[in-house]
């Protein structure tokens, strides 16, 4: 989805503004399904379907996705482009681009004891433990520049000189889940079963750096234009120092989460 800005001038002036069909209006956007995107991966995956209580997985992918405008409904908000009129500038890793993730699952239930041992299989039968690990690489992060640098209007599409969009990647990602299930057979039909949860089970710290604390996207730096005269020499615009905070993380994904539930089947 690309968004452009077509006109955003005074109401004097759109009206001398041949591109602006309505001269009423003070801005127009137009939205156009103008963005393209490529996506190349491969997947390596072992299966174990469910045999005596067993099931196992591991699957492993590399991809890596391209594209020249980010999708609206992925970033959260209305695409910013930098160069709408030139896409091939802004062609660069999707915001949903992570070259490597792997995944493995598994589940065991268990059940070692047989009729002729009843009350060892009441007490170590019937129980259930599955898992699953989730590790990747760090996703892309865009070098945005505060302070409209290229005068466009729109202070939310700036990246900074010499680097490409999304030209940062940030942190990697791993997080273990794990659930413990205890059956207790009632009668014929009926059993309650016992559930705990466990999210990110090892409290690994995840960092995230495209958000800040108060929910801005961190900026690379801060564009910073001079109008002022000084013995009628003009001080030039400049690109101030860059930001302490960019790259830095400054939140996370959820620590450990625990949650038990108790389930009644008839």
């Amino acid at each position: 989805m690309a968004v452009h800005r077509i006109a955003d001038l005074p109401i004097s002036a759109m009206h001398q503004s041949a591109r602006t069909p309505h001269r009423t209006a003070w801005a127009i956007d137009e939205f156009q399904s103008a963005a393209s995107s490529v996506y190349n991966g491969g997947t390596l995956s072992i299966n174990r379907r469910v045999s005596r209580g067993a099931y196992l997985r591991l699957s492993y992918t590399y991809a890596h996705a391209i594209d020249d405008g980010q999708d609206a409904l992925v970033a959260g908000e209305p695409a910013t482009v930098q160069n709408a009129y030139n896409p091939n500038a802004e062609r660069g890793p999707s915001v949903t681009d992570q070259r490597n993730r792997f995944v493995a699952a598994f589940s065991l239930e268990p059940q070692p004891f047989h009729r002729q041992h009843a009350f060892l299989g009441h007490v170590f039968n019937d129980w259930k433990i599955a898992s699953i690990v989730t590790a990747g690489s760090g996703r892309p992060i865009n070098a945005t520049v505060a302070g409209d640098p290229n005068q466009d209007g729109n202070y939310d599409n700036d990246r900074l000189p010499g680097y490409s969009r999304n030209a940062f990647t940030g942190p990697d990602y791993s997080s273990t889940d794990l659930r413990l299930v205890r059956k207790i057979h009632l009668g014929e039909g009926k059993r309650l079963e016992f559930t705990a949860d466990s999210f990110n089970l090892f409290n690994r710290l995840n960092p995230r750096v495209t958000i800040t604390s108060d929910g801005l996207t961190a900026e690379a730096t801060t564009f910073t234009q001079y109008t002022t005269y000084v013995l009628n020499v003009a001080y030039p615009a400049y690109y101030q120092e860059p930001t302490q905070n960019f790259l830095k993380p400054n939140a996370a994904f959820p620590p450990r989460q625990l949650q038990f539930g108790l389930k009644f089947i008839f």
